[in-house]
């Protein structure tokens, strides 16, 4: 059977922060209203190189983006040329580099920041750049405003697949440190804002999993093998099965998922076997 899927991309988010700091997805988990497990990421864990991989199911080595410096269209099949091919439509609120990676060209911020043309390769879209983010000023936007972006998106498109990618913990894990009370705080602040997104997804009829491309170790940093670099959280708010609570998944299994779960057929390329059925 197939269903309308969103994912929902915490960037920077590792598995014990996620744990801890997660309220609303800690709750629904015990409720047994959501699934969780480990996920283990692929390296380099870096970004960029992340967003390739949860999209095409191939590790960093196989499809060649190795480094945020390495920007560019997409070379291998992945999530939203599956869905093209298909006839299924997709939509994505999130950061600038996924319009370059699938969108069709480089990201141009005077005319790509809104998209709405069924002849794009992703019809529907709102993206931000974070241009000039540092120390001084994260250039972040409110995550409630992230999550009611996405759901306009779906209350007007139905989007077979919808991604919502938020940049923020990862922004202020670099700024202040992993280990660090505004990093946690900026953790819960988006949990907040998913407690009232979640539930209306839900009720539109969607499968909802929430992952992260990689985590955050104490000094701020990330993109080596450090377990706290690359142990995140996957939830999984549906009625499909999956493998037992103590698995750790493998972060090239999120691309043939969330096309199973839509019901288009899964590209040769991704070779891991989907986490739920």
């Amino acid at each position: 059977m197939s269903r309308k899927t969103a994912l929902i991309i915490l960037d920077g988010v590792g598995y014990e922060t996620a744990v801890t700091q997660c309220g609303y997805l800690q709750a629904c988990h015990e409720a047994g209203r959501a699934k969780r497990w480990k996920m283990r990421s692929c390296i380099p864990t870096i970004s960029l190189v992340m967003y390739e991989t949860i999209h095409t199911g191939l590790a960093p080595v196989e499809h060649g983006i190795l480094s945020n410096n390495a920007l560019g269209p997409s070379q291998k099949p992945n999530i939203f040329s599956a869905l093209r091919s298909a006839g299924k439509s997709a939509a994505v609120v999130g950061h600038a580099y996924f319009h370059t990676l699938y969108g069709g060209s480089a990201f141009d911020p005077f005319r790509h920041c809104e998209i709405d043309d069924p002849e794009a390769p992703i019809a529907h879209a709102r993206y931000y750049s974070m241009e000039g983010y540092g120390k001084r000023n994260a250039c972040a936007p409110a995550e409630i405003d992230l999550c009611a972006q996405a759901t306009m998106l779906l209350r007007k498109h139905n989007p077979d697949y919808l991604l919502l990618h938020t940049s923020s913990a990862d922004t202020i894990g670099h700024t202040f440190g992993g280990a660090s009370p505004e990093y946690r705080r900026q953790v819960a602040v988006i949990d907040d804002a998913l407690s009232r997104t979640v539930p209306q997804w839900l009720e539109a009829g969607y499968d909802v999993f929430v992952a992260a491309d990689h985590g955050m170790n104490p000094d701020g940093a990330h993109g080596g093998d450090e377990p706290s670099m690359r142990d995140t959280a996957f939830y999984y708010f549906g009625e499909a099965e999956g493998p037992a609570a103590e698995t750790v998944l493998d972060q090239r299994a999120i691309a043939p998922t969330i096309l199973s779960r839509i019901g288009v057929d899964i590209p040769g390329s991704m070779t891991q076997l989907p986490i739920v059925s």
